[in-house]
Formats: C-alpha cells, sequence, structure tokens
C-alpha cells in the first residue's frame, strides 16, 4: 500500500514590525521545499484573515519520510536561524495524512 501524503501545519505569531522579514525567511524556505525537493509537493505560506500578526505553513511531503528529509535542507536550516528574533510564539507544528491525492 502506498504512503498517505504527509501534511504539517505550523504556526507563528510575528512580532511587530518584523512581518516582512519573516516572510521573507519563510517564502524562501517554501520556494526551495517545492524546487528542490521531489517529495515536497506544497507550501503555502499563509496569513489568516483578522489575525495581522499570524502566519501558517501548509505543507505537503510525499511521505514522512519526505518531510524527514526536509528537516535536513539547506533551505530549513537558514530558515531556523533566521525566524527566532522574529516571533513571538511557535505553536506546536501539527501533521496529519491527507485524506485525498
Amino acid at each position: 500500500m502506498p504512503n498517505k501524503p504527509f501534511v504539517v501545519i505550523a504556526e507563528f505569531q510575528v512580532k511587530p514590525g518584523s512581518m516582512d522579514d519573516f516572510l521573507a525567511a519563510a517564502r524562501d524556505d517554501a520556494a526551495h521545499s517545492v524546487a528542490d525537493e521531489p517529495g515536497c509537493w506544497q507550501f503555502d505560506v499563509i496569513r489568516p484573515e483578522a489575525s495581522d500578526d499570524t502566519v501558517v505553513f501548509y505543507e505537503v511531503y510525499e511521505s514522512r519520510a519526505a518531510f524527514d528529509a526536509h528537516l535536513a535542507t539547506p533551505h530549513l536550516a537558514r530558515f531556523r536561524e533566521a525566524f527566532p528574533p522574529l516571533i513571538v510564539v511557535e505553536r506546536p507544528v501539527r501533521f496529519a495524512d491527507r485524506q485525498y491525492p
């Protein structure tokens, strides 16, 4: 039986005045994830309505193994180095199996 697509949802509360820098780092990670990782099918950087300090990542990987490979990439290392001074809090990451192709 093939693996189900693996979903990662990460959420950040960004410090006032830091949104542009945070989004630049997030977009770099997202763009390289999709371009450089065959197992990364989707990586959206989302700003929910009525929440001007929140950013959500919605990531879809071919499998949990593909996500685990993402954890070792240079673009994620760049993001991990850039974001801590830009945020108030990183909320717990949520994982899910996508129920459609």
